[in-house]
């Protein structure tokens, strides 16, 4: 079976290459490992280059069989050439070509080595297009695919743990569309929670990223409504992204937060949200603690920094028993 794989790929007609693909997909992963030793991702890549649909289907499943799960054929499927091909297919008008071809990226893009060589063959450009509709011709994100979209934003990721690669991913244009997504949005939906991930990642590393998103118009609002709406995980992103604006410029930002209304959310995500979601929405609670209030901790008792507090929360408006029961954990939870 392997030397007639070997054989058709290299040296078989149209059907015979198609068909040698699509065995390819059905080999164990030792067999394939010996394939890709004898170096098939070239007639694979080649078979990208043709017009025709049949062949570039079966030799993107055949490429993703070989990726699956091997470091090592990653890398050789990126070194033969793999990238400028799959970028050019994202033009195509194929719906499942065009989701067959992030897929490949993605998986490649998994692969620490092959992340700078993706990234400076103009990937995050050809992505950040994408997600704004240039390949169609119609910029109403509504005419990509959400599996699509979804694959676009991983793959961002992946190149976005690389710190090289941030200045570029940064200064692509692609905030103002992960902004959108997150405004457009479902707060609680998985498209959210991959997109607000990754603008975490992005301003984490880059002060001109961090001060591009605080400025945006609706960005602190869309935040605040993602930590009362969103995903255990959407929610630990957002509070994570505030607490990098409020940092940033506390005399800044302090008020334009709180007047989002955020105080109940983030109470309330101090008390249950994921480990990380804790620490942050204490950290930023302190932050937004008016000091020249409070005075020292030390010096105050609970029940008068819980009526401080209170008082920031609400401004006046009645408040539920439920709200002021996570004030109270949060205060005990502060001062120890």
């Amino acid at each position: 079976m392997e030397e007639m794989v070997v054989g058709n790929l290299f040296n078989g007609e149209r059907d015979a290459q198609i068909q040698a693909a699509r065995e390819l997909s059905k080999l164990s992963s030792k067999q394939r490992h010996k394939l890709a030793e004898r170096g098939v991702m070239s007639p694979l890549i080649v078979m990208l280059h043709s017009q025709d649909y049949e062949a570039i289907e079966a030799a993107l499943f055949a490429l993703l069989s070989l990726a699956f799960g091997s470091e090592r054929n990653k890398i050789r499927i990126v070194k033969s050439g793999a990238i400028p091909v799959l970028l050019n297919l994202l033009q195509c008008q194929n719906e499942a070509l065009i989701e067959l071809t992030l897929a490949a990226m993605l998986i490649l893009s998994s692969c620490t080595a092959n992340k700078l060589k993706i990234a400076s063959s103009g990937t995050i450009q050809h992505l950040v297009e994408f997600l704004n509709g240039d390949y169609s011709g119609d910029n109403s994100m509504n005419s990509i695919s959400m599996q699509a979209k979804l694959d676009s934003i991983a793959t961002l990721h992946n190149l976005s743990t690389c710190q090289q690669i941030i200045p570029s991913i940064a200064s692509s244009g692609l905030l103002y569309s992960l902004l959108q997504l997150i405004h457009n949005s479902e707060k609680s939906s998985e498209l959210v929670e991959k997109t607000i991930g990754l603008l975490e990642n992005i301003v984490s590393f880059s002060e001109n990223a961090l001060c591009e998103t605080a400025s945006a118009d609706g960005v602190i609002h869309a935040l605040v409504e993602t930590i009362e709406d969103g995903s255990p995980q959407c929610k630990e992103h957002a509070v994570g992204i505030l607490l990098l604006i409020c940092q940033s410029s506390r005399e800044r930002y302090r008020g334009l937060i709180l007047r989002e209304g955020v105080m109940p959310g983030l109470l309330q995500l101090s008390v249950d949200g994921t480990r990380r979601a804790k620490n942050v929405s204490r950290e930023l609670l302190l932050l937004l603690r008016d000091c020249s209030r409070y005075g020292s901790r030390n010096k105050q008792s609970k029940h008068e920094l819980v009526e401080q507090i209170m008082q920031e929360i609400d401004a006046g408006d009645n408040i539920e028993g439920s709200t002021l029961r996570l004030v109270e954990e949060m205060i005990a939870k502060l001062s120890t």
